[in-house]
């Protein structure tokens, strides 16, 4: 035992003290940077140069909010925490129990350790503070934690609390010299960012440099790519010597010139402290008579945690798609906020979905799917059902933080974005029967004159392969009142019962379940066709799209009696979505059970799969499948990224049950693999996962559960009998449609489970 002082209070230093100190969800409070890059300047030192009118020299992750949240990851050993007791000041020296001159919380009976709103009279904006926690369980209090410092804002903003863009400097992972006075480097991925280049001259000249996304076979950037893929040549004039040169990056049009609300263009801008950014992998120096002694590239990204995450498997495809996939969402941070790539840089809440689940998969992060979340709640976009996303988003946001402010903050914009102001006698909803209102949009925070479904995108256009229509929609017959449409809008009911709850409004919650549960019958009354057995596209089509079917079974609407022949239908179609609709009918073929063949979906190597991405040179996931399913595809679009959470959340099943996983799930669906691993970051701590086939008839699993969460273990299992052992001894389990059954606490777990 260790003796300590904290704020003058003598402490007996227990083995464990809560760690992961977070302060609205952000970790690093402490940090400055300046110009993208660490410094050695204190939080103090950043007010001191507000008040100077310095405002751009450090940058830090401010925190936005006068009444922040805080949370904190429980000692190991503490398996669940009964009572906690916060302390807030202006200096380390003031954090004194019944003294702390900000706030102190008391001794609160609580199971809470994130989304803990600071009370008091609300913190001041450009100040520095100290906060501490300590937590007690039945065995009494711990010591408090080490005091973490944060700054708030140095004005109260609009949205949540972020880091700021930092950059990562790096040399090629190879370069190579030829045809003359030729420099080709390549960086060994893509990502978005600026160069730099050291060139040695014995006299005044000019090099070209060329930088992009795709190359040729002899390791030269390519030149006239194609689609939206990017290349961009700078002429450089060098001077006699020997001298590093960097590259001004000029501004596309496209994503760099703000137009009002209402218009189709509203790209999110670089921050001043960066500078303009180019997405590259390649880089090519010609001309000229000099020597480019070397370069280096200066990628732009979030704060970035590449250890949060990692998978494993017995399939090497799978895995490269997975490492494609991971990649995809460190790369796309750059703007930080999520958006669609780089030829609009446009928030969409479609992308936004999917690169928040991904983002939750791979790295311990919540803030930035959070301001995303926010921004897009008063920034929607034109697509019926993407206005009807943000209820899943925000649910998403409380299922993986436990924080409820995100909630609260939206409640009202949430109400509204049900579109439940649509309905119709039939209990349906339809953008085209005249009751879209300008006030009513506006509510949704849609600035624009009107909304319309989309269903997939492109939605026409391109060559279908093994379709009948063209598109990415599988012919989808776009009628009054639309099956996806509606399937959205029970979701999106379904989760804001949910929200209502969370909030106490029990009122409302109780409204929105039973309108859920409205929706639901009707969508079955009067769009399954019951005699084929799956979905039509819409009242009085007889057109049977995929589209029509994954989402009624992605989201749970489907009776019982049809689900076979919803999924054999589903089945049927193929792979005859966008990389956006892989999302939703890979979520489908795992909610039915279909776990050998999404797995084939997962690992396929035809023209419409995540091996395609890699095989035409990408290192970020595309756009569209392929140039000829969406001809002005990028090179570097995060909502071709749903396999990154896809196999962490339904492959290895390891999902949240509870709000800040205070319960969650662990269930592999292996298919045909015989081993995998996986790490998955989440508030508490990460979970680790790993399963083998040992033989016929034997699976065994480790598994490792942060401190805080019970997890509930379902292992794969059809026999009759069987025999589990937990660490060696046997637990009692139970049988469940998808296997057998037994919940664990918290800490390292062996089981072993054989049909005997």
């Amino acid at each position: 035992m260790l003796m300590t002082i904290l704020a003058g209070v003598v402490c007996v230093v227990a083995a464990v003290v809560p760690s992961g100190l977070r302060t609205e969800l952000i970790e690093d409070t402490e940090t400055v940077y300046s110009g993208g890059y660490r410094t050695t300047a204190s939080l103090g030192q950043v007010t001191d140069e507000w008040k100077r009118g310095n405002l751009n020299l450090f940058q830090a992750a401010a925190i936005s909010s006068p009444h922040p949240s805080f949370g904190w990851r429980l000692p190991a050993g503490m398996d669940t925490q009964e009572k906690y007791r916060i302390l807030v000041a202006t200096a380390p020296g003031k954090l004194k129990e019944g003294e702390a001159d900000v706030w102190d919380s008391g001794v609160v009976d609580s199971p809470d350790c994130t989304g803990v709103v600071c009370g008091g009279e609300g913190l001041m904006p450009a100040t520095v503070y100290y906060w501490t926690v300590k937590v007690a369980d039945g065995d009494g209090f711990t010591a408090y934690a080490p005091p973490r410092a944060f700054v708030t804002a140095r004005e109260w903003e609009e949205g949540f609390s972020r880091y700021p863009l930092v950059k990562s400097a790096g040399a090629p992972v190879s370069v190579s010299r030829h045809d003359g006075n030729v420099f080709t480097a390549d960086f060994g991925k893509a990502a978005f960012g600026q160069l730099s280049l050291t060139v040695n001259s014995h006299e005044e000249d000019t090099v070209t440099v060329h930088l992009g996304e795709a190359a040729e076979t002899g390791g030269t950037v390519r030149r006239d790519p194609g689609a939206s893929i990017r290349y961009a040549a700078y002429r450089v004039p060098v001077r006699k010597g020997t001298h590093t040169y960097r590259l001004a990056l000029l501004r596309d049009g496209r994503n760099s010139v703000i137009k009002p609300h209402g218009t189709d263009v509203r790209p999110v801008l670089m921050p001043e402290y960066i500078g303009e950014v180019f997405p590259f992998r390649y880089c090519e120096v010609e001309g000229g008579r000099s020597e480019v002694l070397s370069v280096e590239r200066e990628a732009v990204h979030y704060p970035w945690n590449e250890d949060a995450s990692f998978f494993h498997s017995s399939d090497t495809v799978l895995d490269r798609v997975w490492d494609l996939c991971k990649h995809s969402i460190y790369a796309t941070s750059f703007a930080g906020v999520y958006v669609d790539g780089d030829r609009e840089r446009i928030p969409y809440e479609a992308d936004a979905l999917i690169n928040q689940l991904s983002h939750y998969c791979v790295d311990d992060e919540f803030t930035l799917a959070r301001y995303s979340v926010d921004y897009l709640c008063r920034n929607a976009t034109w697509p019926t059902e993407w206005i009807l996303q943000a209820p899943l988003m925000a649910w998403n946001d409380y299922m993986y933080t436990g924080d409820r402010s995100l909630l609260a903050r939206n409640y009202e914009i949430l109400k509204a974005r049900t579109l439940m102001w649509l309905r119709e006698e039939n209990g349906l909803i339809s953008t085209t029967t005249g009751k879209q209102t300008r006030e009513l949009l506006r509510a949704c925070g849609y600035y624009g004159e009107s909304i319309r479904d989309i269903v997939d995108w492109p939605q026409s256009g391109a060559l279908g392969i093994g379709k009948e229509q063209p598109g990415e929609a599988d012919g989808y017959e776009l009628l009054a009142y639309n099956t996806v449409v509606n399937a959205y809008h029970y979701q999106a009911l379904k989760l804001m019962s949910g929200i209502a709850e969370a909030l106490g409004n029990m009122e409302d919650a109780a409204m929105y379940a039973a309108e859920a549960e409205r929706v639901r019958k009707n969508v079955n009354d009067l769009l399954l066709d019951t005699v084929k057995g799956y979905y039509r596209d819409g009242i009085g089509s007889e057109h049977y799209s995929l589209h029509a079917s994954m989402f009624p079974m992605a989201f749970g609407m489907v009776p019982e009696k049809y689900k076979g022949t919803v999924l054999e239908h589903m089945k049927s179609r193929g792979m005859a979505c966008s990389v956006y609709g892989s999302q939703f009918l890979l979520d489908a073929l795992y909610e039915g059970g279909m776990d050998d063949y999404a797995l084939q979906l997962l690992t396929a190597r035809g023209e419409r799969s995540w091996w395609n991405m890699i095989r035409v040179g990408s290192t970020v996931t595309l756009e569209g499948w392929d140039r000829q399913f969406k001809p002005n595809l990028d090179w570097n679009h995060a909502w071709g990224a749903a396999p990154a959470n896809i196999i962490a959340r339904k492959l290895m099943g390891v999902e949240p049950l509870a709000p800040g996983w205070s319960r969650m799930r662990i269930q592999p669906r292996p298919g045909t693999l015989s081993h995998a691993s996986i790490k998955v970051p989440t508030v508490l701590g990460p979970v680790k996962s790993s399963f083998n086939r040992v033989e016929d008839g034997v699976f065994s699993m480790e598994v490792e559960i942060p401190h805080g969460s019970v997890a509930q273990v379902i292992l794969p299992f059809t026999g009759r009998k069987y025999t589990l052992l937990a660490d060696g001894r046997k637990v009692r389990s139970r049988r469940v449609a998808a296997g057998i059954e037994v919940e664990l606490a918290s800490g390292s777990h062996s089981l072993l489970l054989t049909g005997k």
